[in-house]
């Protein structure tokens, strides 16, 4: 039986237990870096060295400090992809919420965002966590609030369709001791609907025509204007970057972590 100098890489990674090497190749010291790893100078040495200190630490594991740190520590996946999947199925139901409440859509997303606190500061302390904690919360309230008041103004860019419309007569409601004027129009197929945004004087235009967008669905009331007039779209690119932020930021105190193990292997290993 060749000894231990004598054997390769592979023959020395073979012999671990099948739950060893995949806990390894989690941390990024699979075989195909030992195997480079054995290509350097001083190589196998190295890999011995390493394995040894592998097999040292899951046979007789010591506590974790700060979240990471050995092998048995580390930035775990299931806490922030557990954020991730909460903050995004409540954005998602804010948004979602604005097709039968409106604006308004705006206080579920707050609510919602309590448990996406909560599970927020359930994750554990580890490099760049607590950053990663309150950019993901920030991410989070940008995308509520924004898209909230705006979700109507995107979706009738996306499905809404130009039409001819008739100005009838509007209504009249007392908001903070001021009688407002809310605009109406009528529609094609005969239905008076309220617009979203009194942007014209209408009071005085009962009976004229003009342009508004319609949502062919019916979940948004009509904007007067075109397309073009609709707005959004810097806000839509805010939200964009926010959704891209939510996302980026748990991924990354997962690749901060791993990659610490990963260090903290080679130099245990030099």
């Amino acid at each position: 039986m060749a000894s231990d100098d004598e054997r390769s890489v592979d023959e020395l990674f073979a012999e671990l237990p099948e739950k060893w090497q995949r806990s390894l190749e989690e941390v990024g010291m699979g075989l195909p870096e030992l195997r480079r790893i054995a290509a350097g100078p001083d190589g196998m040495r190295r890999v011995r060295m390493i394995l040894a200190e592998f097999s040292d630490a899951v046979t007789n594991p010591r506590p974790a400090r700060a979240g990471y740190g050995g092998y048995g520590g580390g930035t775990p996946v299931w806490p922030w992809a557990r954020l991730l999947l909460v903050a995004v199925v409540s954005v998602v139901v804010c948004l979602l919420s604005s097709l039968f409440i409106g604006k308004a859509a705006a206080f579920v997303g707050l609510l919602l965002g309590l448990p996406v606190i909560w599970v927020a500061f359930k994750t554990r302390d580890s490099r760049g966590a607590p950053v990663a904690r309150y950019v993901t919360a920030a991410a989070y309230l940008v995308l509520v609030l924004a898209g909230s008041y705006f979700a109507n103004a995107w979706y009738l860019q996306l499905r809404g369709v130009e039409q001819t419309v008739t100005i009838a007569t509007p209504t009249h409601q007392w908001t903070h001791g001021t009688r407002e004027t809310y605009c109406r129009v009528r529609l094609r197929d005969g239905s008076v609907h309220e617009v979203i945004d009194n942007k014209e004087n209408c009071a005085d235009r009962v009976g004229q025509t003009t342009t508004a967008v319609v949502d062919p669905a019916g979940h948004y009331k009509p904007s007067l204007g075109t397309k073009s007039a609709i707005g959004g779209v810097p806000e839509g690119y805010v939200c964009l970057g926010a959704a891209v932020v939510l996302v980026l930021a748990p991924v990354t105190v997962v690749a901060m972590g791993r990659r610490k193990r990963y260090d903290q292997a080679i130099g245990s290993a030099i």
